[in-house]
This record gives structure tokens, C-alpha cells and sequence, in this order.
């Protein structure tokens, strides 16, 4: 939120000068906790080690002790409970019918009135009009969405006009070299069935 409205001030004709009050909140030593903590999840956790981020996780299996040790990360059992306790709750779960609608009107309740929600998995995780709620009575301090449902958002959605949300035009793998990968691995998983091999990337494992 401060980096959309921090560019806006410093491009602004209007900008004489910087207010020294116009403070942001600090990723140092702050809690996040991440709701799935599949291969993406796990990566997100070991870059959050770097800033001294207190990890929380929640998964629909616990990760080995030895996974949790090397990144710090602390399993909790109920969603609940990390909602309650994170500073930043990011969502990195695959949209299945169990994780529609995710986070609702009372999950966000139980989220910290300074917390932010980041969402990088799929808009439909979250219920959009209970976000612009809560968004818009404070109950969350903000949101930072790269995903959202539809895409892109009708222009008079009100998501859109709230001051105390980003959105980016799920962007999250928007490289060159992340595409590329991506294209090199589609063609080894399909060179593999033409040759009858193990497939590097199943999607179901037998």
C-alpha cells in the first residue's frame, strides 16, 4: 500500500515535500503466517527467514521437523489460531472445493485490526465482497492481492477504489526465466510420456 501511494507522492505535481509521519509497517521480526506450505509455501518461508520473521504455518499435513527447523517455521493445527496471531497471512493454497471461499467474513474477524492479507494462489480462495468489507470498516488494516476473481476486475468494482489495497495482474511468475522454465519443463514432461518414462512433474503421483 505505502509503495502504490509512495510512487504516487513522489511523481504528484502537487508534492512539495515528504511527511516525515507518513510511517509503514515494519517486515523485520514481524509474524507471518502462510496458509499452505506446499512446495511455494515452503520457498515464501525460507525467503521470510532472511527478514528474522516469526513463521506460523497451516497445512493439511504437517512438513517433517526437520523442514520446519531449517526455516523456523511453527505448525499450527488450526487456521484459527494463525489468524489470530500473524502480522501478514499469506494464502498459498491451490483453489479446490475445500479452500473456496477460504477466508470469509470470519476468518477476517479473526485477523488482527493491523494485519495485512496477501493472496498469491487464486481469487476464489477469498470472499472478494467480505474483503471489500472488512477493508472498508478497518477490520483488517490491508490487503495486497495478485489474484482475484474475475480477472481482470470489472472497473467499477469496489476493490478498486479502496486506498488500503494493491492489486498486481497475477504477475507472480511474470519473468522471462520463470516462463522459460516453465516451457522447459512442459516439453520434459511430455517428452517423457512419449517415451514411456517417469514423469518429472506428475500431477497425480501413482
Amino acid at each position: 500500500m505505502y509503495l502504490h501511494t509512495g510512487c504516487q507522492i513522489a511523481l504528484s505535481p502537487n508534492t512539495k515535500y515528504f511527511a516525515v509521519d507518513w510511517l509503514g509497517v515494519e517486515v523485520t521480526r514481524a509474524t507471518l503466517g502462510i496458509i499452505g506450505m506446499g512446495s511455494i509455501g515452503y520457498k515464501v518461508a525460507q525467503r521470510a527467514r532472511a527478514f528474522n520473521m516469526r513463521i506460523l504455518y497451516h497445512n493439511r499435513n504437517r512438513r517433517r521437523q526437520e523442514e520446519e527447523e531449517a526455516v523456523g517455521a511453527h505448525y499450527c493445527a488450526k487456521m484459527e489460531d494463525l489468524l489470530q496471531q500473524s502480522d501478514f497471512v499469506m494464502l498459498v493454497v491451490n483453489l479446490t472445493p475445500e479452500t473456496h471461499k477460504l477466508i470469509g467474513k470470519k476468518e477476517l474477524g479473526l485477523m488482527k485490526p493491523t494485519a495485512t492479507l496477501i493472496n498469491i494462489s487464486r481469487g476464489a480462495v477469498i470472499d472478494q465482497d467480505a474483503l471489500v468489507e472488512a477493508l472498508q470498516n478497518k477490520v483488517i488494516r490491508a490487503a495486497a492481492l495478485d489474484v482475484t476473481y474475475p480477472e481482470p476486475l470489472p472497473r467499477d468494482h469496489p476493490l478498486l477504489n479502496l486506498n488500503n489495497v494493491i492489486i498486481t495482474p497475477h504477475i507472480g511468475t511474470a519473468t522471462v526465466q520463470a516462463i522459460r522454465m516453465m516451457a522447459e519443463e512442459a516439453i520434459a514432461n511430455m517428452l517423457a510420456v512419449l517415451n514411456d518414462q517417469p514423469i518429472p512433474s506428475e500431477v497425480f503421483p501413482k
